[in-house]
């Protein structure tokens, strides 16, 4: 989606998963000129919680964890469903949740590529039918406000409706600024900075196309071809 703020967001929220275990995870986003993009992201199931994040440093092949806010602590399952982890290249790795105990052959993935933090979520309407935030709806994608029933479908007002409150649980290991009732950071004209920025990007559309061809989603290809041109770093293509 195109929200660019930065801040602590409800990603994704469900006290009722996995019979009442719950689900809450939360994303925390980092301004970089006219975008943002997930810098960590917090996952609760039960009373255990997750926090991941990727590192700036391409040689930096340690895997940065905090599991119920220890760094780098023992890390086979969160509330029973096992964590995998693999790591392709140094600069790329990933966190596997099978949620296989409750729904056979579900999972939720975390891949990092470099400093980015991507969430993809591998399930039915079973597993994700009853949450809420900013994913909006699992069976409409309509994207709603707290209160449930009204439609937010300009992307900032939605970002900003779904920062994380103090009434939520504390998913991150620090706090950092802006926490609410501060506004999350919003890019300076961020439609018309990205615009002027893209106009003069020394990687074209042509060449981000042609970087992103290899993938097979159409949704992917689209996301790919933004971050590149976005970032200006064919490697991008990388975390597809």
């Amino acid at each position: 989606y195109e929200y660019h703020g930065q801040c602590d967001l409800v990603m994704m929220s469900d006290p009722k998963f996995a019979d009442d275990l719950g689900l809450d995870i939360h994303i925390r986003t980092n301004i970089v000129r006219y975008w943002s993009y997930i810098k960590s992201v917090g996952i609760r199931i039960g009373n255990d919680i997750l926090e991941i994040e990727g590192t700036l440093d391409e040689d930096d092949a340690e895997p940065h964890y905090w599991i119920n806010y220890e760094y780098q602590g023992d890390l086979d399952d969160i509330a029973g469903f096992t964590v995998t982890q693999e790591l392709p290249s140094v600069y790329k790795r990933q966190y596997k949740i099978d949620l296989s105990p409750k729904y056979p052959d579900q999972y939720i993935l975390v891949q990092l590529f470099k400093e980015f933090v991507r969430v993809q979520f591998h399930g039915g309407e079973e597993v994700f039918g009853n949450t809420v935030g900013l994913l909006g709806e699992y069976s409409t994608g309509k994207t709603f406000a707290r209160d449930g029933s009204t439609v937010m479908n300009d992307f900032v007002e939605l970002g900003d409706e779904w920062q994380v409150i103090p009434s939520e649980p504390k998913l991150f290991h620090e706090i950092t600024r802006p926490q609410f009732p501060q506004k999350c950071i919003q890019p300076e004209d961020p439609r018309g900075e990205r615009r002027r920025r893209l106009a003069e990007s020394v990687i074209s559309i042509d060449q981000a196309e042609a970087a992103c061809a290899q993938l097979k989603d159409p949704l992917d290809i689209k996301d790919c071809v933004y971050d590149i041109l976005a970032t200006q770093d064919l490697d991008m293509v990388g975390a597809f």
